[in-house]
């Protein structure tokens, strides 16, 4: 059987889910082939796949992280964009019939799906964002009503209109943390499937709390903040700065653990102290997930529904202005696992505050081992393989 993944490649949260299931795939013979760009890339060949690059489109990201959707709409503009998204489509057309694929599988990505679907080759779609959203500021608010109403219409239709259901790798309600994120009409429900949430690693795969920390080296007492950010470079630059010079003054009765979300240079570690460490990657932060007592991070789907998996809270900063991250940290604050700092408030004294009020209240802690029990036995990413699989050989995902 031959895979083709259309992953989108801003940042690493979508090659990230798609890796485990393309390994799965791999393992039971499949031959695989990724098309994505940007950040994806060099993550992806890492775990030894070829990879075909298309044109690729991305935000505007300003010098603090902030997305800046007045200028991604204004660079390129509508008539420069649409004719990269045309040359996209004939790109995953000519990449699509070199390969020859039993299926192909778009994890938030338009231009495979239409590609596919003109080769009558069978199709997989996979996403947790149902349209744009633009933050609905006074100065946006126009362009805000335009773009939802048209993304909503257009890439809507796209992501339902297949012969197969859409995939949309959450909990299903009511414990769905992209709430926010996929509001769509009624009558697109008929077409959708909760799935669950895809992990490379689930927690009973590992060995208990106590070991790993003994095993990395760690304090078994000491409380274990575990900070892995990620997203694209431009997006997490300033943030790291700011936690890093925070984290350096934090007293040593807490041991920090920090990932830069660097893949090009993996283990690399400076220790700032003996309390704070920080890598440039870590491979097994699954380890250090299970081994921490509270996760510190943006507000990406992937790192949420981990943390829930694993049952640790949280204490979120979503990138300003990016309107998916900003529902994830505003739901999951809702269901009481998790509290939200916004990025110009983030200072030494408000995250040590915060620090300590999700420690020291046991609720947080509670509800995400309650949450973790009602949906542990959920496995996504064995439920996306068998729809592969089965959208390979017989056209629908069989369930």
């Amino acid at each position: 059987m031959r895979v083709y993944f259309g992953v989108c490649g801003i940042g690493l949260g979508h090659a990230g889910r798609c890796v485990p299931v393309a390994n799965r795939l791999r393992e039971m013979g499949a031959e695989i082939i990724f098309s994505t760009y940007r950040e994806a890339v060099e993550y992806i060949r890492s775990e030894g796949y070829p990879v075909v690059e298309p044109p690729s489109m991305g935000v505007m990201v300003k010098s603090d992280g902030t997305i800046d959707f007045r200028q991604t709409i204004v660079n390129p503009g509508p008539f420069l964009a649409a004719f990269i998204f045309t040359k996209q489509v004939e790109t995953e057309i000519r990449f699509i019939r070199a390969f020859k694929p039993d299926v192909v599988v778009s994890d938030s990505r338009v231009s495979p799906l239409l590609a596919a679907r003109s080769l009558n080759i069978p199709n997989v779609c996979i996403v947790n964002q149902f349209q744009i959203i633009i933050p609905r500021k006074r100065r946006l608010l126009r362009l805000a009503k335009i773009t939802e109403t048209g993304g909503l219409a257009i890439i809507g239709k796209v992501w339902v209109g297949g012969t197969v259901p859409l995939l949309i790798p959450d909990f299903p309600p009511p414990y769905t943390i992209s709430v926010g994120n996929l509001r769509m009409p009624m009558a697109y429900y008929e077409r959708v499937k909760f799935v669950g949430p895809i992990l490379p690693v689930y927690p009973d795969e590992l060995p208990s709390k106590e070991e790993i920390r003994e095993n990395l080296g760690l304090d078994v007492e000491k409380p274990l903040i575990f900070v892995p950010i990620s997203g694209p470079l431009k997006e997490r630059a300033y943030i790291i700065d700011i936690l890093k010079r925070i984290f350096m003054k934090f007293p040593d009765n807490y041991q920090i653990i920090m990932s830069t979300g660097s893949p090009s240079n993996p283990i690399e570690a400076i220790a700032y102290k003996n309390h704070f460490i920080v890598y440039n990657w870590i491979p097994n932060r699954f380890e250090y997930l299970k081994a921490s007592d509270l996760v510190i991070s943006r507000a990406g789907h992937g790192t949420l529904s981990q943390s829930i998996y694993y049952g640790k809270p949280m204490i979120l900063i979503p990138t300003p202005s990016h309107t998916e991250q900003t529902n994830n940290a505003k739901r999951v604050k809702e269901m009481g696992i998790a509290e939200v700092i916004e990025q110009s408030d983030v200072n030494a004294e408000v995250l040590f505050k915060t620090v300590e009020k999700v420690l020291l209240d046991n609720s947080y802690k509670r509800n995400v081992e309650e949450i973790r029990r009602k949906v542990m036995k959920i496995n996504g990413l064995k439920t996306i393989v068998d729809a592969i699989l089965s959208v390979a050989e017989k056209g629908d995902i069989g369930f």
